[in-house]
């Protein structure tokens, strides 16, 4: 099962996923830091307010449902941040502050 914001862009795994979307000049590593995303890239923190989702992608591994993440496509015109964040969902999404999860589950 996967979702997407991208109309030109659908993937059957998570690598083609980060793959294409580094191609199209997402290459800065983002990590989530608990209230905020941390680009490691350029020692920079994007809170919820400066962070944009271009896209995003849902995968459920094929042998096991429970093994399910998205891949997000961020940008942040501010900090000129260009990257991607992997994380878990359902069961295994990472320990966010509200504020973050609201932001990332717009979409």
């Amino acid at each position: 099962m996967q979702g997407y914001l991208h109309p030109m862009a659908a993937y059957d795994t998570l690598s083609q996923a980060v793959n294409d979307l580094q191609r199209r000049g997402y290459t800065d590593e983002l990590m989530i830091g608990g209230h905020c995303l941390i680009c490691k890239t350029k020692d920079a923190t994007l809170h919820p307010e400066d962070l944009h989702i271009d896209e995003f992608h849902r995968f459920e591994g094929s042998t096991d449902p429970s093994d399910q993440s998205i891949v997000y496509a961020i940008s942040s015109v501010d900090r000129r941040i260009k990257g991607i964040l992997v994380n878990g969902f359902g069961p295994s999404a990472s320990d966010m502050t509200q504020e973050l999860v609201a932001k990332l589950a717009t979409h």
